[in-house]
């Protein structure tokens, strides 16, 4: 694994816990989003830094239906940043 790519897995991990109120120590990426107690409006919070942060959008409708483990989050996450540096780079 790209030490790029871990970069952004752990910024991504301290982003879920900032905004989810949730303590860094108790998130793996095994862990479901229920399990931290990560509400609706903890969720559009993250989304909403990671759309500050990184400049990347993601449908709450869409493209979070299938999202239930952090794991699924950071992916979903990872593929829109690397998505958007693509298109900085065209």
């Amino acid at each position: 694994m790209s030490t790029e790519k871990t970069d952004i897995s752990q910024e991504l991990l301290e982003l879920v816990a900032r905004e989810g109120m949730v303590d860094l120590s108790d998130i793996t990426p095994e862990s479901r989003l229920e399990d931290l107690d990560i509400q609706s409006a903890d969720f559009v919070m993250i989304l909403m830094a990671l759309e500050e942060e990184y400049g990347v959008y993601i449908s709450v409708d869409n493209e979070l239906s299938n999202v239930q483990t952090v794991q699924d989050l950071l992916t979903l996450a990872e593929t829109k940043i690397q998505e958007s540096k693509k298109d900085a780079d065209a």
